[in-house]
């Protein structure tokens, strides 16, 4: 019967829109933005459910979300759903809204709320909504299809247990790894007849912030394996266990952890956790053993009711919501907006910064809570009773002994994610120290050349704390020449695109090699990103003459290449054509 179930489920989705249409009034003063399922802890709270974005103007926020609350109430009570919780949000623009559901009546929760909205809206408009009663027959019609008792008495037993429950379209997974087992949803096992002894979850870090997650994830791979673990983690480039890659693609959202946390072959994890995901989606899992937030700065806001800085850092922190209450919470002391949200989370917490006098580190030593910081060339770890690990900075080749500064943030919180990992000194020290910034270990971050005697740096950075941070590297650098490789996709507005190349510029080059990325406008005209650049640069005291044009970032290597000579530097702002970038500049090397 649960295939049957199932099977009618997954046919029946991909029509249900058609079968359920809900009309929406169509007036700018009250739009519908997004529907969509959350799968895990977000944003918001740590529940499962559907979620509306709802821009809105000449209302008061407040009342549309108070009239949504008794039209949810109502369709709530009409479905019988009496465990059914709401929850809201206002946001500069407008509103989100949202209720939890179990996991088999996500898409059932997206049409429950999205009939909520029709009778708020159409009355808050003063137009005429449709039938209510018909309306929710055709709900309840929806819930039958969908509702699917062996996956909820399946994820009832494995809550009892504390082992994780993973769930999705096609899949149910319980535990992690090599302590997991995978079923297809239609065909899922009677509790009582499932081997719990042979399930159990993994160590599994959520890494999370604007910049240096995919870094760190790399990082702490290099520790896990360096512990003799099998490690496993996912990126915006890969999903990657051991040696192999599982697939290439950005997969820093739910899919790419699941494909993770289902192969057997796992025995411990480290899951970038991008922005995008936690918004779309919700987050992976419920039950992780540690969490890295590395920093919050200026990036894709204007999306999801995700307009502000402090905003996307609320919505980062939402991996503090799927950490075990065992577990830790590594945070960049440094960074104030860390500081602030860190502070709201019941959780162990090892802060981490670039002075011993930080007074989130200070306070840790004295309250004998774990702690990192960096003094004396080198980055110290602090159990709680005495520093128990210390590394020069000069051992460990990404921080290019301690001028790469914020790598030296990464080690830490690395360092500290390992430990909160059950990670041993040895196999730690052993990870940083081996880990380089070669295309290798780490494609496309700080990756460092030397060619005709020139330092020439490959870097992915596209937003302005990335770029200021691999400029003001290039900064502390002696350099006869300097030399910049700089682009930008057409969706940033022009100021953020003024402010990349202000920051991009900061080291002083000589030399601006400006790349238009004709596969990247995005709504802008041929050369009118290149022309913004180069106004930017030259109101920075860049001469004209001293800039110029290509058509590809290969291209724009190549210029460089030919030009760089003894004791020069270049930084080369790859976005796109990064593997011919590097092949070129592997040939020039010979």
């Amino acid at each position: 019967m649960a295939t049957e179930v199932a099977e009618q489920t997954r046919v029946d989705i991909e029509t249900i829109e058609t079968y359920l249409d809900i009309p929406m009034p169509e007036s700018d003063r009250l739009i519908l933005e997004e529907s969509r399922r959350i799968t895990g802890p977000g944003m918001i709270w740590d529940r499962r459910g559907a979620l509306l974005d709802i821009l809105v103007e000449d209302f008061d926020k407040a009342a549309v979300i108070a009239a949504w609350e008794a039209d949810m109430q109502r369709v709530l009570d009409a479905l019988g759903w009496a465990d059914s919780r709401r929850i809201s949000r206002i946001f500069e623009n407008g509103v989100t809204v949202m209720i939890s559901a179990p996991a088999d009546l996500l898409y059932s929760a997206v049409f429950a709320i999205e009939t909520a909205w029709h009778f708020t809206a159409n009355a808050l408009l003063g137009e005429a909504a449709g039938d209510f009663e018909s309306m929710i027959a055709d709900l309840e019609t929806v819930v039958a299809m969908e509702h699917n008792p062996p996956l909820i008495a399946l994820e009832r037993a494995a809550t009892e247990r504390a082992v994780d429950f993973l769930s999705d379209d096609d899949h149910v997974s319980l535990g992690h790894g090599k302590g997991s087992e995978v079923w297809d949803v239609g065909d899922l096992p009677d509790p009582d007849l499932v081997d719990w002894e042979a399930l159990h979850n993994l160590p599994v870090a959520l890494i999370t912030g604007t910049n240096g997650k995919s870094t760190s994830v790399r990082l702490s791979a290099a520790i896990g394996e360096a512990a003799g673990l099998v490690a496993g983690s996912t990126s915006t480039d890969y999903v990657k266990l051991g040696d192999d890659i599982l697939d290439y693609g950005d997969y820093s959202g739910p899919g790419g952890a699941r494909m993770l946390l289902r192969d057997k072959r796992l025995e411990i994890a480290f899951l970038e956790t991008a922005r995008g995901g936690i918004l779309r989606r919700g987050l992976p899992l419920f039950q992780a053993r540690a969490a890295l937030v590395t920093n919050i700065a200026n990036d894709h806001l204007g999306q999801y009711g995700v307009n502000t800085v402090k905003a996307l850092a609320q919505a980062k922190f939402a991996v503090a919501r799927a950490v075990s209450k065992d577990g830790v919470l590594v945070l960049n002391a440094d960074d104030p907006l860390v500081v602030e949200n860190g502070e709201k989370f019941d959780k162990t917490k090892c802060w981490f910064a670039l002075s011993p006098d930080n007074p989130k580190v200070v306070a840790a030593r004295e309250k004998g809570a774990p702690c990192c910081w960096y003094a004396a060339d080198a980055i110290h770890y602090f159990d709680g009773t005495d520093i128990a690990l210390r590394i020069p900075v000069a051992d460990i080749p990404i921080t290019m002994g301690g001028a790469a500064r914020f790598n030296v943030q990464n080690a830490m919180g690395a360092m500290g994610l390992a430990k909160a990992m059950g990670i041993d000194n040895a196999a730690i020290e052993k990870g940083l120290t081996n880990f380089t910034a070669s295309p290798d270990d780490n494609p496309g971050r700080c990756n460092e050349f030397d060619v005709k005697g020139a330092r020439l740096f490959v870097d992915f950075a596209h937003n302005p704390h990335a770029i200021a941070a691999m400029s003001s590297l290039l900064d502390n650098l002696s350099a006869n020449r300097k030399f910049l490789m700089i682009c930008q996709a057409g969706d940033r507005s022009d100021s953020e695109i003024r402010q990349l190349t202000q920051g991009a510029i900061g080291f002083g080059p000589d030399h601006v090699v400006i790349v238009e990325l004709t596969e990247y406008l995005r709504g802008r005209e041929p050369g009118e990103v290149p022309g913004l650049i180069e106004t930017a640069c030259i109101a920075n005291g860049i001469a004209e003459d001293r800039i110029s044009h290509v058509d590809s970032s290969a291209a724009g290597a190549r210029h460089i290449l030919d030009a760089v000579g003894e004791g020069d530097v270049g930084l080369l702002l790859a976005l796109a054509d990064r593997d011919e970038v590097f092949d070129l500049i592997r040939a020039e090397k010979g």
